[in-house]
Order: structure tokens, then sequence, then C-alpha cells
């Protein structure tokens, strides 16, 4: 199983929706997948029709050592795709967990024990906008970054944080392994030529890792989650749609031939 952070310290960059929507088209192409709802405010969860609060949430696990993290696995009503769902008691880390000398890595403790039970291809982590210690810690659980970026030039501000600190863990010894595996750039509008500029500045910085496929802005992806399901079910033919199925296929062909069979 591959984790997959899916991070960017900037709110309102897509996220969630690249969560929730990458995972249903993976699962859609029979790869087994679970998104892992890392966000205190619990946008996966009620995107994939949960009410966070319902089910026990990763909080419990964090603060527990001798829980075991797939206990928390829910099935969603979309085949091969799975939620670890999250609810507000999870903000409680940013305080609680900092007084633990082990916060770095106790998350990558808890799925590496998991994932030695191959549950799943992938896991999908959806983090907070923060640089707090929940995304932190997620970058160290994690086997590979993705950032989904806002086609604006406060996107690429951003873009340089979330860089320097996917550094700061590998070279702080938390998870020296964790590589940036990929930026996709969201909510582009192509009637304008600032998305145009922005996409091509970050292709032209970051070109071996930033995804071809680009996300339209499309209010069928706001509108979505409002009825607890994914992009594919709520408008499968909407430009939004289109584009997160072929992210899940381009995601795929990065992959090496042995994880993608």
């Amino acid at each position: 199983m591959k984790v997959i952070a899916i991070a960017n310290q900037k709110g309102g960059v897509g996220k969630t929706t690249t969560s929730v929507n990458l995972g249903a088209a993976l699962a859609e192409l029979g790869k087994s997948v679970i998104v892992m709802d890392m966000d205190p405010q619990a946008n996966s969860t009620s995107a994939l029709d949960f009410t966070p609060g319902d089910h026990p949430s990763v909080y419990q696990h964090l603060m527990d050592r001798n829980s075991h993290i797939g206990e928390l696995l829910l099935d969603t009503k979309y085949e091969n795709l799975h939620l670890i769902p999250c609810d507000m008691d999870l903000a409680g880390c940013e305080i609680e967990l900092a007084k633990e000398d082990d916060h770095l890595v106790r998350l990558r403790e808890l799925i590496q024990e998991y994932k030695q039970t191959d549950p799943a291809d992938y896991l999908l982590m959806d983090c907070p906008p923060s640089l707090g210690v929940v995304m932190t810690s997620s970058l160290a659980a994690a086997d590979e970054l993705l950032v989904p970026l806002q086609c604006e030039y406060f996107g690429m501000e951003g873009l340089s944080k979330i860089v320097d600190v996917h550094r700061q863990i590998c070279e702080s010894g938390a998870n020296p392994d964790v590589r940036l595996e990929g930026i996709v750039m969201t909510m582009a509008d192509h009637r304008t030529n600032l998305s145009t500029l922005v996409i091509n500045d970050v292709r032209s910085v970051f070109p071996d890792i930033t995804y071809q496929t680009v996300v339209p802005r499309n209010i069928r992806l706001g509108e979505a989650p409002s009825y607890g399901q994914s992009i594919l079910e709520y408008d499968p033919t909407c430009a939004g749609a289109v584009a997160y199925r072929n992210l899940a296929k381009e995601f795929l062909e990065r992959r090496t031939p042995q994880e993608v069979h």
C-alpha cells in the first residue's frame, strides 16, 4: 500500500476535492483505495456521505497507543473506496500531540503497522490547511506528497512553502524517504491568461512532477459534496469528472509496473 499525503498549507486549493474524486476515480479503475481524513473540518468524511462524529475518528487512535487504525475503516457506497473518518476532535491534536516527544512519528507508526496487513493499493491522506502538527505528522507518515495548486499567483507562493516543509521533513530524519510525487493544477479558468501563465510557470520550475491533467474551475465539483457524492456520481460527464478520471489514469501511468498491476 502506498501512502500519499495530499497537502498544501493554503486553504481552498482543492485538497479535499482531489482526495475524494481521485480516490473515487482510482476505485472506478479497480484499485482499492482508502481516503484518510486528516482535516478537523472533516470535509472528506461528509463528502463521502458520513456525518462527522458518528464514528470513531483517527484522533482517538493517535492518542491511544494500544489501538489499531484498521478498526476505523468504513465502507463507502462506492466499490473499492473506503474511508477513515475524522471529526473536530482532531483539532485537539495540535496541542495534545505536540507535547509528546514522538509527535512527528506516531501517525507513521500507526500506519506502518496497518500497511503490513496490505489493506489497499493506495491510502490518500486529506491533510489540513496548516503547517501544524497534524499536517507535518501526515507528511512524516507518507510515502509520497501530492500538492494541489490553485492556478493563481498566491498559489505559487504557497508552493514554495510546502516544498520547504517537505525538505525539512526529509532532513529532520522523521521521514527521509517521502517523495514529492506531483503537483496538480486546480481551479483553472482557461478563459483568462492568468491560469495559463501560472500553469506554464509551475511547469517550467517543476517540469518532471507537474501533472499534464489540469482540473478546471467547475461549479459541479463544488456542488457534489453537499449531496454526499463524488463528482463521478453527481455529474459523470461534466468537465470536473472528466478531469479527475484523466488524473487517475495519469497517476497510474506514473507508477511502477509492479505497483500498478
